[in-house]
């Protein structure tokens, strides 16, 4: 249902996306990665947070700087991002296990098979919402950056090459 107030349009009722919006805006993350760059990409930095919703589901933003194409003026790219098992980001960052998969489910279906993200000459934001997870169960997991994109077909893990970022759940 629509009103017409002041000269707009405006919707009556509150979706998804207006709650989204506003947490976004105003709340604060029940948990949070701060990611660092590999020893190639030390440049590489962000955060990615996640809050909780009303919805059953997490509402996760990523904002992401210092990715590989930060020198090609105009340039877009895509990285693979997920959430893998184990929150030990040592470098090379070979001691994070697989995707987080608690429900054993082929890729690209694992709960911890993110949205890519896009990077515009070096810098990415995006939000989403899932529901293949909860808080509590990535706590401590690591969120992981690949090189290259996800091809959502190749198994076990979508042949995203080299994990260039990494960051613990907290």
């Amino acid at each position: 249902m629509e009103k017409y107030i002041g000269g707009l349009w405006l919707m009556a009722d509150i979706t998804p996306g207006m709650i989204f919006t506003d947490t976004l805006r105003n709340g604060k993350p029940d948990a949070l990665a701060w990611i660092r760059g590999n020893a190639q990409n030390p440049q590489l930095s962000g955060v990615v947070k996640f809050y909780t919703t009303p919805y059953s589901g997490v509402l996760v933003e990523a904002e992401i700087f210092g990715l590989p194409n930060i020198a090609a003026q105009f340039s877009s790219d895509f990285y693979a991002m997920h959430i893998h098992e184990k929150g030990d980001c040592t470098m090379p960052f070979d001691q994070t296990g697989n995707h987080y998969n608690p429900t054993n489910e082929p890729h690209p279906d694992h709960a911890g098979d993110m949205v890519p993200l896009m990077g515009n000459q070096g810098y990415a934001w995006l939000a989403f919402y899932d529901k293949r997870f909860t808080i509590p169960e990535i706590v401590g997991r690591s969120v992981i950056i690949h090189k290259m994109p996800d091809d959502f077909k190749t198994q076990p893990s979508g042949d995203a090459g080299e994990k260039i970022g990494c960051g613990v759940i907290r």
